[in-house]
């Protein structure tokens, strides 16, 4: 499968400059249409046909207290695809060390971590592609 989405991805990106180059000279005056068809067909095809082949998401309970810099890091080391596969989002409220609720948004590169209102046990949630859940589970020293 991950031979395929690259060849996928490859040849898309491939008409897409030869496009880009050949329409250089009217690019201002039909961009707009052009663009929107082109970029809606992409989307539409990628993401329906392959929705469920590429997102994965991970979750957990658990009862494990931390401290806000510990969720802070590990959303940091998230980024490290070769170990954790791609991430495109995680969010979860967890029990702080510290008597308080710890929430977390994270995208690529935004890690955002609060304090925020209590839950009855806290919750994890990584979603991304080909995403390595044991070593997920680890990172946040979850039991499974």
């Amino acid at each position: 499968h991950d031979e395929d989405e690259e060849e996928h991805e490859h040849h898309h990106h491939h008409d897409h400059d030869e496009d880009e180059e050949e329409h250089e000279h009217h690019h201002h005056h039909d961009h707009d249409e052009d663009e929107e068809e082109h970029e809606h067909h992409h989307h539409h095809d990628h993401h329906h046909h392959h929705a469920d082949e590429i997102f994965q998401s991970w979750g957990a309970e658990t009862a494990r207290k931390y401290t806000t810099e510990e969720i802070q890091s590990i959303l940091e080391a998230l980024q490290d695809e070769e170990k954790y596969g791609t991430i495109l989002r995680a969010k979860g409220i967890v029990a702080g060390t510290d008597g308080q609720w710890i929430h977390y948004d994270y995208v690529p590169g935004m890690p955002d971590v609060r304090h925020g209102s209590a839950i009855t046990i806290g919750r994890l949630c990584v979603i991304g592609a080909g995403i390595k859940e044991d070593a997920i589970a680890e990172l946040f020293s979850i039991k499974k």
